[in-house]
């Protein structure tokens, strides 16, 4: 069975700095894109990130030049640095992958972990 697990979220001041890890494990046989997704209560989950497993990063426009995401192969884990972070970045932060564990990917969702951003 495969699973995400996330971690690093916290309450942080605006400005600040934090870092969300999200580990895969179970038995699969390869990952293809990684990402992090964010939801606020009454709102669509939306895409905040993303790196496919040759490297290549996308970025919501609201977080470009702020938030850097970054992989590790070798632990089936991807990061997401966020600096200068901002009251309007508090939500909900989910780790999606696209994992293939029976030859077909297919995606899969973290449990989700909290970030908020206040003074």
């Amino acid at each position: 069975q495969v699973q995400l697990v996330e971690s690093g979220g916290a309450l942080v001041q605006p400005g600040g700095s934090l870092r969300l890890s999200c580990a895969a494990s179970g038995s699969f046989f390869s990952i293809y894109t990684m990402g992090w997704y964010r939801q606020v209560p009454g709102k669509q989950r939306e895409p905040v990130a993303s790196i496919s497993n040759g490297g290549r990063t996308n970025y919501a426009d609201s977080v470009k030049g702020r938030f850097t995401v970054s992989r590790d192969n070798a632990k089936n884990t991807v990061y997401l640095q966020m600096n200068s972070l901002k009251p309007e970045d508090t939500a909900v932060y989910y780790c999606n992958a696209d994992i293939s564990s029976s030859g077909s990917y297919r995606p899969y969702w973290g449990q989700g972990t909290q970030v908020t951003v206040s003074s």
